[in-house]
C-alpha cells in the first residue's frame, strides 16, 4: 500500500490527508484547482484523485493514464468528472452524497430570513455609516410559503426546518418522494411556483435542469416573492433574474452558484447580479463548514481506503456495486472488462490454464463494463493477474491485497 500515492487538490479538508496516511498511502495535499494541463501532468504521479467542485476530470486527463484507479469528488455533485469515460476506462468515481446536508439547508434558512429581512442592504449600509431603520419591505417569514423544488436530502432536511419556523412548505420533484411533516406535493413545477413566496432550487446539474429558471418561470412567481440557488449556476438565466429583480416582480434573490466561478480566491469574482438591490451573493459555501468539510473528507476517504485496499464499488456513481468480505489466507484480485459476451470464459479459462485455486468470484456488470472480484491463493496471484490483464478486452486489472 505505501506505493499507491494519492493527489488532493482544492483544499480538500486535511483530515482525508492523514487518514489517508495511516493506511499507508503517500498523499499530497494542494489548495488550489489546477486546470486541465497541469492536472494532466501531475497525475502523472498518482494512482488516485480527490477534488472538490471546481476542478475538472475530463477525458483526456483520464485517458492519457492509464494508471490511475480512482477518482474521489469530496462534494455532493459528479458533474465536473466525465463520468461516462472513467467508467469505460475502469476509473470508479467516489462522492460525498450526505456530509454537507445540513450545512447547505442551515444557509438556505438563514438566507430566508436575510431576504425577507432585507438585512444584505441593511448590513452593508450600516458598514458605510448609513442608518435605514425602516419596516418597509421588511416581512417575518413566518405564514408564507415555501416551495422546495427538489426533494432530496437537502431539499428534504430544508422542508424540516422550515416547518419548524413556521413556514408552509411544497415541494416538486420529478422523482415520487415521501413528504415529511406537513409538506404538500405540487404536481408541476409551475403550479409550485405560483404558490411560493419563496422558491427554493436544490437539484443536480442535467440537461433538464439547465436553465430551468428562466424568463418564463420567473414570470410564473409570485409578485414580491424570493429567488434562492444553492444548487448549480447554470439552473438559472442569470440575465432573466437581473431583469426580474430590477422591474421589481422578485423582491430578491440569495445566489450561492454561478454559471462561471473562480478557479481559487486569488481571482476577481464578477456577476451581473451585483449592486442589486436585496440581492445576497456567497461564493459557493453552501457545504462550506468546518463540520461537513471534515465530514466529507472522512466519506470520499473512506471510500478510497475500502476500492483500494479490497476493491469495494459501493458508492461509486459511475459504476457496478461490489462490497464483499475479506477472504483471509487468500490475495484478491480485481478486474474491470469491456462487458460483452464470452469475457468470463476467457478469464476462467486462464484461471485454469494455471491450475489455480480460486476461493471466491463475484462479477457486476452494467451496459458498458464487468468488475470482477476474484479471490485466488497467495502463491498464484501476481503472475494470474498479470494474464488476465493481457486479455484484449480487460480494462484494467490489479492484485488489491
Amino acid at each position: 500500500m505505501e506505493k499507491i500515492k494519492i493527489l488532493l487538490v482544492e483544499s480538500i479538508h486535511p483530515v482525508a490527508k492523514e487518514k489517508l496516511e495511516e493506511e499507508g498511502f503517500e498523499v499530497e495535499l494542494k489548495n488550489y484547482s489546477p486546470d486541465e494541463d497541469e492536472l494532466t501532468e501531475l497525475v502523472k504521479n498518482f494512482h488516485a484523485l480527490g477534488i472538490r467542485s471546481k476542478t475538472l476530470v475530463t477525458k483526456k486527463i483520464l485517458a492519457s493514464h492509464s494508471h490511475l484507479y480512482a477518482v474521489g469528488a469530496f462534494c455532493i455533485g459528479t458533474n465536473q468528472v466525465e463520468l461516462v469515460a472513467a467508467n469505460q476506462l475502469g476509473v470508479p468515481v467516489f462522492n460525498a452524497p450526505y456530509s454537507n446536508t445540513r450545512s447547505v439547508a442551515e444557509m438556505v434558512i438563514a438566507e430566508l430570513v436575510i431576504l425577507a429581512r432585507q438585512l444584505g442592504d441593511r448590513n452593508t449600509l450600516a458598514h458605510s455609516g448609513g442608518w435605514m431603520k425602516s419596516a418597509d419591505g421588511s416581512r417575518e417569514i413566518r405564514g408564507k410559503t415555501l416551495g422546495i423544488v427538489g426533494y432530496g436530502h437537502i431539499g428534504s432536511q430544508v422542508s424540516v426546518l422550515a416547518e419548524s419556523m413556521g413556514l408552509k412548505v411544497v415541494y416538486y420533484d420529478i422523482v415520487k418522494r415521501l413528504p415529511l411533516g406537513n409538506a404538500q406535493v405540487c404536481s408541476t413545477f409551475s403550479e409550485l411556483l405560483g404558490l411560493s413566496d419563496f422558491v427554493t432550487l436544490h437539484v443536480p446539474e442535467t440537461p433538464q435542469t439547465k436553465d430551468m429558471m428562466g424568463a418564463s418561470e420567473l414570470r410564473k412567481m409570485k409578485q414580491g416573492a424570493y429567488l434562492i440557488n444553492a444548487s448549480r449556476g447554470t439552473v438559472v438565466v442569470i440575465e432573466d433574474l437581473v431583469k426580474a429583480l430590477k422591474e421589481k416582480h422578485i423582491a430578491g434573490a440569495a445566489v450561492d452558484v454561478f454559471p462561471e466561478e473562480p478557479s481559487s480566491n486569488k481571482e476577481k469574482f464578477s456577476s451581473l447580479l451585483q449592486g442589486i438591490p436585496n440581492v445576497f451573493l456567497t461564493p459557493h459555501i453552501g457545504g462550506s463548514t468546518e463540520e461537513a468539510q471534515y465530514a466529507i473528507g472522512l466519506e470520499v476517504a473512506e471510500s478510497f481506503r475500502r476500492f483500494l485496499k479490497v476493491g469495494s464499488t459501493s458508492g461509486a456513481v459511475n459504476f457496478p456495486q461490489v462490497d464483499l468480505p475479506v477472504i483471509a489466507g487468500a490475495h484478491r484480485i480485481i478486474n474491470v472488462h469491456k462487458n460483452e459476451p464470452g469475457v468470463l470464459g476467457e478469464i476462467n479459462g486462464v484461471v485454469s490454464k494455471f491450475g489455480a485455486n480460486i476461493q471466491g468470484q463475484f462479477l457486476s456488470t452494467d451496459n458498458r463494463i464487468g468488475y470482477l472480484v476474484m479471490d485466488v491463493e497467495k502463491a498464484e496471484a501476481s503472475s494470474l493477474s498479470k494474464e488476465i490483464s493481457q486479455l484484449s478486452r480487460s480494462i484494467k486489472t490489479r492484485v488489491v491485497y
